[in-house]
């Protein structure tokens, strides 16, 4: 497992990107468990952050594609609106210990 973050340095509700040995990744928080994903739209393969660390909507409900506003469950990644529906973002494995959050790559 590699180190991604600190426990804190991912509040409940938000959402943070990364770049692991050259990999562009994405971490939410919501309910208090953490979704790892690669940074990558199915639809044309682009990032999908607005700004830096900004992948949700407004309402922080669902990921969302800044490109063509393709949005996505946090839970397990499924495009649920917008012109990669029912595809899905890659999940990447990951735990969250008192020391931090870990991925598997």
């Amino acid at each position: 497992m590699k180190f991604l973050c600190a426990p804190g340095d991912l509040p409940e509700a938000s959402s943070r990107g990364f770049n692991l040995e050259g990999r562009p990744l994405f971490a939410v928080r919501r309910d208090r468990q953490v979704y790892v994903y690669t940074n990558r739209c199915p639809h044309r393969g682009v990032a999908l952050e607005w700004q830096s660390d900004q992948f949700l909507d407004p309402s922080a409900s669902l990921i969302q594609c800044a490109t063509h506003g393709a949005l996505f469950l946090i839970e397990n990644g499924e495009c649920v609106a917008g012109p990669c529906a029912g595809q899905s973002l890659t999940a990447i494995p990951c735990q969250e210990d008192s020391q931090g959050i870990w991925v598997q790559l």
